[in-house]
Order: structure tokens, then C-alpha cells, then sequence
């Protein structure tokens, strides 16, 4: 399988090719849109709560195109990405990206978020995601300093020259805040949702050890800490600067992250919407920790953590904008310097609503929401095509549409919501699915055919919408 960067490099010639190549349908729907989902036999699996909900929000979708790519893109990563088996007496669940065969830390989370609401409708999904929990603690724990992973340990990573500690069934191993944050995100909704707690077992505990260890030797209070990263590469967003530790940072409280989301370097470490994600998942880890009676003196650092950590961005992480006033930095060094932007991916500035880590009515945030989503971010492209949130991941002028979807769902104000659902259904250059980013000014320019966190996090915009704006769905983007 292509590497995220190398795919990147080849699909922004292939894009264009892509959408003129024979459908792979197996049906033809009511509203003559060919279905894109693979035959009943080849998907990888099957949850009747998942079907049942595509086939009742469909019918309160009006216009035929959007739910024609609603029930393309909800159940894609079901469709396509997930292996589930048992290991031990235990389910097991390893997911893909997509057109990468690898597993990351955050995609596998978010890939399988927006079914959560459904699992106790569904045993065999509620296992599937168990199966996912089970998986990360086993990466954790093999290297929590890794993003991604293979569930091969004799797979041969592309990065296997990458000047860092590499091991077998490392994919990848950028230190990314996010990778150990989103695992608690998903235990902790699992738990409160299904009641279950078998996931929470010893080694779910030993995770939540290194979580704190890790984060603690990111605060940097004594040196560096044990973690570098360099790369031998053309791409600067892939190198890591000072032998491969990074900017220095002012020892204040705050968590360095050597990459962001996007899997791109940080200018500053102290990234801004990791450390408010650290914050909310050290309080939830240390809620599940209690109640349960686990570990009762691992609960008190994480909330003791949490604590400096929320501390520490009341002080460093609102500075002052000229024309938006007071705003959330993208990134500070606790010396004074910043740098104001947002990226499109997740945890990023817009999301922090959504990951419960800011109030939507925060006014700091809101100030925030008007900055990222002006000219003034330099990396928010308005074109012919569209308008949203980009990156350097993806490069100048191209927008991620899950930047858009995350918009969406963010925001209280239906007209948004619906402009945002008529730029994603104009810009899938005619595929039927969500991509990874295309040209402001031409969508059919667009990188990753298939790239299944987007296209889920698009069916949970739809069914948000469903349930927050059914209005907007009953009548014609």
C-alpha cells in the first residue's frame, strides 16, 4: 500500500483519471444514482443498526444526491477498512485508513465514532468496537510514542530508515498528543453508552500509565525527554528541527506535540487543540479510573495533570488578534512566541467543541471560529468550488472537506449547516465519496480515492443534521 505523503504526491496527477474510470456499482437506487458500496459478499462487515439507519434517514433526505452519497460514505468504513477477529477469547479489531494498510491511533477512533450512538441496537457492532479498543491498548503499549501501526508485525515499513526508535508493527512513529488522547475518547463513550467494562481490564489501566508517563515527559520539565524523530526527505513538513527534539519550548505546563494531527511537523510544540484534547481525556480516563475502583492513585495525576495542563492554557493559549481580539493560538512555545492558523484536521481550533473540550458558547472560541474561518487563517481557501479549511499537508490552495463537515457539525446556525452540505455535495467530483482535499477551484483535483475518516465523519454531519435541522434535509440542497 502507498504511504499518506506518496499517495498524496500521486493523486493529485491521478485524481483527474479517477473519475473517468468504469463504475465498480453493484446497484442502481431508486433515484438513479449507482451505488458505490461493494456487493453484500465482499464487505468486510455487516451491522443491521447501521443498514436500519441509512435506510430511515434516507427517507427523510430530499435531495437524491446527498442521500445517494450519504449512503455511500456511512458505512464506509464497515464496508472497506475494518478485520475483526477473536485473539485470546477477546474481539479484535484492526482498521485501515483506507488506501493506507495501516492502522493509526486517531483515524481507527474516528472512523468508528459516529456508529457508537448505535451499538446497543447491535451486539455484533458493540464487539467490533471492543475489538478497536482491544487493538490501540495493544499498539499503546507496544510504543505510545508511535501514530500508526501494522497488525503484521513482519510488515516492512516504508519508514523503517526513519532516524527513531522503530520496532516491528510500527507504521509510523510521530509523536502526535492526539494518538494517545483519542483511544480514551472512544473507551470512555464505549463505557458510558454500553455499561460495558470488560475493555477496562488491566492492560486498558497500563495504557492510561503510559498516557500520563508520555505526556509528562512531553511537559518537559527535565531536558527533552527521551523521544526524537528525523527523516531523511524532500518534504520539510516530515523533518523535525535540533537533532530531532524540535523548537525549544518554556517548561510551563503545557504538553509538546512534535506533530500535529495532519501528521506535519509543529513550528511551536506546544500545540493548542492537543493540549485542550489532553485535558479532556486525563478527566475522563481519571472518571473511569475512579468509578470503577481501578487505580485510584493513577486518577489522582491524571486529574492532577489535567489540572496544570488547563492551567497552563488559561495563561498561554489566548492571545490577541488585531481585528478578532482575543483568540486561541494554533500553537505557542510558553516564551512568548505563537502562531495563529488552523488546520483542517482533527483536533484542530474549530473541532474543540465537538471534542467537549470548549464550550460552544465559549466567546474566546467563538472570536476563534470568525478568525479561522476568514482570509486572516492562512490556510483557509475560498475558490470556485468552495470555501474551507486547508493545510501543509496537503498543500497551497487545496481544501479538506473535512474541514467543511466539521464546520457543520460546529455550528448553530442552519444556513451554515446547509451551505456546507451543498459544498460537499458539489465537490466529490462525481465518485460518490468524501476525499482528503482538492483544488479551491477544481474538485475533480483532489488527493485519496479513498480516505474513510472523511467519509464517515460526513455521515455524521448528515444524521447531526438529521436530528439537530431536519428541515434542511427535507427539501432539495
Amino acid at each position: 500500500m502507498a504511504s499518506r505523503r506518496k499517495f498524496i504526491q500521486q493523486s493529485a496527477v491521478a485524481a483527474a483519471g479517477w473519475a473517468l474510470l468504469p463504475s465498480t456499482s453493484w446497484a442502481i437506487g431508486t433515484n438513479g444514482f449507482e451505488s458505490k458500496r461493494p456487493p453484500l459478499a465482499e464487505r468486510n462487515f455487516t451491522s443491521e443498526a447501521v443498514e436500519a439507519t441509512i435506510q430511515r434517514v434516507k427517507k427523510q433526505i430530499a435531495d437524491p444526491e446527498l442521500a445517494w452519497l450519504f449512503e455511500n460514505c456511512f458505512p464506509n468504513t464497515l464496508d472497506t477498512t475494518v478485520e475483526l477477529e477473536m485473539i485470546n477469547g477477546k474481539p479484535d479489531t484492526y482498521v485501515i485508513t483506507g488506501d493506507i494498510d495501516a492502522m493509526w491511533l486517531r483515524d481507527s477512533t474516528a472512523q468508528v465514532w459516529p456508529y457508537l450512538p448505535l451499538i446497543n441496537e447491535d451486539k455484533k457492532l458493540q464487539t467490533l468496537i471492543a475489538g478497536v479498543i482491544n487493538r490501540q491498548k495493544h499498539c499503546i503499549q507496544l510504543d505510545p510514542y508511535a501514530n500508526a501501526f501494522y497488525k503484521d508485525v513482519t510488515k516492512e515499513s516504508e519508514w523503517k530508515s526513519d532516524i527513531t526508535a522503530m520496532k516491528p508493527g510500527i507504521h509510523e512513529r510521530k509523536w502526535e498528543i492526539d494518538s494517545l488522547c483519542y483511544p480514551i475518547r472512544l473507551a470512555y463513550h464505549y463505557w458510558k453508552l454500553s455499561g460495558d467494562a470488560s475493555v477496562l481490564d488491566a492492560d486498558w489501566v497500563n495504557t492510561i500509565r503510559l498516557t500520563v508517563k508520555t505526556f509528562k515527559e512531553q511537559q518537559r520539565k527535565n531536558g527533552d525527554g527521551p523521544y526524537t524523530f528525523q527523516r531523511t526527505t524532500s518534504w520539510a513538513t516530515d523533518g523535525v528541527p535540533i537533532s530531532g527534539y524540535g523548537y525549544p519550548v518554556k517548561p510551563v505546563g503545557l504538553i509538546c506535540s512534535t506533530f500535529r494531527p495532519s501528521d506535519d511537523v509543529t513550528l511551536f510544540q506546544f500545540l493548542i487543540p492537543s493540549n485542550f484534547f489532553a485535558v479532556i481525556s486525563l478527566k475522563q480516563a481519571a472518571e473511569i479510573l475512579n468509578t470503577l475502583k481501578l487505580d485510584a492513585e493513577l486518577a489522582a495525576e491524571c486529574t492532577a495533570l489535567a489540572a496544570e495542563v488547563e492551567k497552563a492554557l488559561q495563561q498561554y493559549a489566548v492571545v490577541n488578534h488585531a481585528k478578532f481580539g482575543k483568540v486561541y493560538a494554533f500553537e505557542v512555545n510558553g516564551f512568548g512566541s505563537f502562531h495563529l492558523m488552523d488546520d483542517a484536521n482533527v483536533p484542530s481550533l474549530l473541532s474543540l467543541p465537538y471534542l467537549g473540550a470548549v464550550k460552544p458558547g465559549d466567546p474566546v472560541y467563538a472570536a476563534t471560529r470568525r478568525y479561522i474561518l476568514s482570509t486572516e487563517n492562512p490556510f483557509f481557501f475560498k475558490g470556485k468550488a468552495a470555501e474551507g479549511i486547508g493545510g501543509p499537508h496537503g498543500g497551497n490552495y487545496t481544501i479538506w472537506p473535512m474541514s467543511i463537515i466539521m464546520r457543520g457539525i460546529t455550528s448553530n446556525d442552519p444556513a451554515e449547516v446547509k451551505k456546507c452540505l451543498q459544498m460537499l455535495k458539489a465537490t466529490h467530483a462525481d465518485t460518490g465519496f468524501m476525499h482528503e482535499a482538492f483544488h479551491k477551484d477544481d474538485a475533480t483535483k483532489f488527493t485519496r480515492k479513498w480516505f474513510a475518516w472523511a467519509n464517515t465523519l460526513f455521515g455524521e454531519l448528515v444524521l447531526h443534521t438529521h436530528k439537530k435541522y431536519p428541515a434542511i434535509l427535507a427539501a432539495k440542497l
